[in-house]
């Protein structure tokens, strides 16, 4: 063996996992205590703190007992099972101390932090919806979302400090976390900034890491600049993106995500297609970046001299660095605490009974600075990640390097481990799994080092030489190219991503099938052939999807898409056919939906009306697929949006057609008459918005396309956003409203007429909401409206996509979940 060959494996080494069941039980703690009454953690503590003194004060009287060389009485029989309790064995008592000690610890921290959100007036201000006066330290960078329709314009998001809070005439100084909703003029603010304004508190749920939710209509009044250390940061992250400013969007936007999680530039679609293959810890503050600066710093420290402590010195001080470039937010110091982790490796030989030491420490401690973090996905991710690295990772290469160059076998042990070790969460979160995430990280990761060095290297530059930090920009660009390419390529493929049930059982059933492929799979990685096999078998479900756990139905006939909070409605019109009304948001939720349907053509594409919600994701219908003509509403309104239609019809010539009231059209197997709009108003002036604070004065909603549609002997309508106003004018019109399935007007929303609904007579009713949405769509007025009406409701933000069918006229209801009603 050669001096550079790495060194073999130490077969007798063995990992040190006595942390990981304190940090496990901390973990469960916080998760448990955050949001209850601090009182409940104190007493939780105090229990543990009694329970931990008693079992030392057993192991002491224990010892005293039984002096060394002297026999113990022992027990009677019928007292034998109190041995181990009375005289407890030292792994015993330090085992169950350390877990209860770490509880009681963890319980007090969730009681500090509860108590801290709730103290002061702020908390009490938000019940009542107080408007106030404040004074907020700026603690997060600004975050531009786009509204969903009319009724909310693009609107900012950031996390912020009130320092000082006037209401009713009372000033109170206090330092209370908040969620800060704000005009997209609040995207001038700057993190570290003291900003005053005035706004609307509102409550938010328990458990929350803020104590309120701050809105704000009017612009930031700013009152200082940042510190000169994030000043200077702002500096790089400004020269960072300056020396990629004449490359591809695309590439402008990953570059500063790759370096310092700097994510403004990222486009939507190509974060779909990250999350679809896997690549999303790429694009965010993860260990992985801070990890791949200290693998290119220690090793330059150690070639100019540094050693021992200093590398270690060395190390700490670049991890400070980067946490200030990156922002100290909590997902940076998560970030922080994994790097370390590796810092701790990297300068100690590379031991795996010291990282998983670490990792345990790291997250006992990280728990305890914030105990929220114990119910964020972001933390339960990375900590999933390094767990899988550190405790599957060397196992798995060890025996693929049985038949592969150790490098290869590294490269493909660390992706594999990290992917099953998050599939469960990931799932929970998405409802989907990757079958290409192992794939696209391992194409990926060659070019993640280099984008990353030399976009650090840019941003350093760029502080002393504009043109040379263009050259190493330039020079970080094609490596992102790379990975720009694997994401978009790999998302593209038929079955790149499947959906999974994100319930309960769901996640179970997935988290016991990746328990057996870990116990499974080191045999097949020791052998070749049963890599190959194994390999072969994955290609051809991505290659060739068989759908997920009968997913769709093979008779279906009408889907209602889970494109989140939007619509996408498909019906059925033939054979690899089908005619699609609305294409909710998101182009990929739209393009996923119609590829796991098998849609090839659409002859007649409509869209109800041109709120984004509606027809943002109309490039996924686009996407591959042949389209006859897309059928739109009269109203050309928010303008916007409709040119953004025009143009992309336009870019994949596609006719565009108004519809016409009362005019019927068949389409294969499909009939439908157009119900509405009989009439609309006047087109607001250019630079005007038709927007107003009535949900029933809405005229993009009142005039969308509104269509009974006949399937295979089902009546279906549906009704685009239409607002109460419009659905009176339909049932003045006299026309037949009876119907099998009823798609419920605007998302299920509140504003409903009770007579329209009735005047259906629906037996399934339809609602498509996004999870979670800002809306409370759907509202439990209606939901309770229709449970007089309507003998089946479904929802796809609880049952995700859901379709129709009709077996021998028997009107059949399939979702994902398996649940079926007829």
């Amino acid at each position: 063996m050669s001096a550079s060959d790495p060194p073999p494996p130490n077969p007798t080494e063995t990992l040190d996992v006595r942390l990981l069941i304190p940090a496990a039980a901390g973990w469960l703690t916080a998760v448990l205590l955050i949001n209850h009454r601090p009182l409940i953690g104190i007493v939780t503590a105090a229990v543990a703190l009694t329970l931990a003194a008693t079992l030392a004060l057993l192991r002491l009287i224990s010892r005293s007992t039984s002096p060394r060389g002297r026999m113990v009485r022992p027990l009677g029989r019928g007292r034998r099972w109190l041995g181990p309790i009375i005289r407890p064995s030292g792994r015993v008592t330090w085992s169950v101390g350390g877990v209860l000690i770490v509880v009681a610890g963890m319980a007090v921290a969730a009681a500090v932090q509860v108590e801290a959100v709730r103290a002061g007036p702020v908390h009490g201000l938000a019940d009542g919806n107080a408007a106030v006066s404040v004074r907020l330290k700026v603690t997060a960078d600004p975050s531009l979302r786009q509204g969903s329709g009319n009724r909310r314009p693009p609107y900012v998001v950031m996390r912020a400090t009130i320092e000082e809070v006037k209401s009713r005439g009372i000033t109170t100084r206090i330092r209370t976390p908040v969620l800060v909703i704000g005009t997209p003029q609040w995207q001038a603010v700057r993190y570290g900034q003291h900003v005053n304004a005035n706004g609307r508190l509102e409550p938010v749920e328990a458990g929350s890491d803020v104590a309120a939710m701050l809105s704000i209509r009017s612009p930031p009044r700013i009152v200082d600049k940042p510190p000169w250390w994030l000043r200077a940061a702002e500096k790089v992250r400004a020269g960072l993106r300056a020396s990629v400013a004449g490359q591809p969007e695309d590439v402008r936007g990953l570059v500063p995500a790759l370096v310092m999680g700097d994510e403004s530039g990222l486009s939507a679609d190509l974060n779909d297609d990250f999350q679809i293959t896997g690549l999303t810890h790429l694009s965010a503050v993860s260990g992985t970046n801070l990890t791949l600066l200290l693998a290119f710093i220690l090793p330059f420290a150690r070639l100019v001299g540094v050693r021992a402590r200093g590398l270690t010195v060395f190390g700490v001080l670049t991890v400070v660095v980067f946490v200030i470039l990156a922002r100290p937010q909590p997902s940076v110091l998560r970030a922080a605490a994994m790097g370390l982790i590796a810092l701790a490796a990297m300068t100690s030989g590379g031991s795996g009974r010291r990282a998983v030491r670490s990792l345990s420490v790291a997250v006992i401690g990280l728990l305890l600075l914030d105990t929220s973090l114990a119910r964020s996905a972001g933390f339960a991710l990375s900590v999933l990640a390094t767990a899988g690295i550190v405790l599957l990772g060397p196992g798995w290469r060890d025996a693929m390097a049985k038949w592969l160059p150790r490098w290869l076998a590294e490269a493909i042990s660390c992706p594999l481990a990290a992917q099953i070790a998050c599939t469960p969460v990931v799932a929970w979160l998405s409802g989907q799994v990757s079958m290409v995430a192992v794939g696209a990280n391992l194409l990926a990761g060659p070019a993640v080092g280099p984008a990353t060095i030399l976009g650090f290297a840019a941003a350093g530059v760029a502080l002393v030489s504009t043109g040379l930090a263009q050259l190493i920009g330039w020079a970080a660009a094609w490596p992102a190219r790379w990975i720009i390419l694997v994401a978009r390529e790999g998302a593209d493929l038929p079955g790149a991503a499947n959906p999974w049930p994100a319930t309960a059982i769901g996640v179970a059933v997935l988290t016991l099938l990746c328990l057996a492929l870990v116990l499974g799979l080191h045999r097949i990685l020791a052998r070749p052939i049963a890599m190959v096999l194994a390999v072969v078998l994955l290609a051809v479900l991505v290659l060739r999807p068989m759908g997920s756990l009968g997913w769709p139905p093979d008779d279906w006939l009408f889907v209602m898409c889970d494109v989140g909070q939007g619509d996408g409605l498909v019906l059925r019109a033939g054979e690899r056919t089908a005619v699609v009304v609305d294409t909710g948001p998101d182009p990929a939720a739209m393009d996923r939906c119609l590829r796991d349907l098998g849609v090839e053509y659409i002859p007649v594409l409509v869209l109800s009306h041109f709120h984004a919600d509606h027809a943002g994701g109309l490039a996924g219908a686009l996407n591959h697929r042949r389209v006859g003509e897309i059928e739109v509403t009269p109203y050309f309104s928010p303008r916007a949006e409709y040119a953004r239609v025009v143009a992309l019809a336009s870019q994949h010539g596609v006719a565009m057609r108004t519809v016409t009231y009362q005019e019927k059209r068949v389409v294969g197997e499909i009939s439908w008459t157009t119900l509405w709009p009989a009439r609309v108003p006047a087109l607001p002036p250019p630079g005007t918005s038709s927007a107003t604070s009535s949900d029933e004065g809405s005229p993009e909603n009142n005039a969308s396309i509104a269509m009974m549609v006949e399937l295979s002997g089902l009546r279906i309508l549906l009704t685009g956003d239409l607002e109460p106003e419009s659905q009176r004018a339909i049932l003045a019109s006299g026309a037949d409203l009876r119907a099998d399935v009823l798609k419920v007007p605007h998302h299920g929303s509140a504003q409903q007429d009770p007579t329209f609904i009735a005047a259906v007579h629906a037996r399934v009713a339809l609602i498509s909401a996004g999870r979670d949405n800002d809306y409370g769509h759907p509202a439990p007025r209606t939901l309770d409206l229709l449970s007089h009406d309507v003998l089946k409701t479904a929802t796809t933000n609880t049952s995700g996509p859901l379709a129709i069918t009709n077996p021998d006229n028997h009107l059949s209801l399939t979702t994902t979940h398996n649940l079926t009603a007829r």
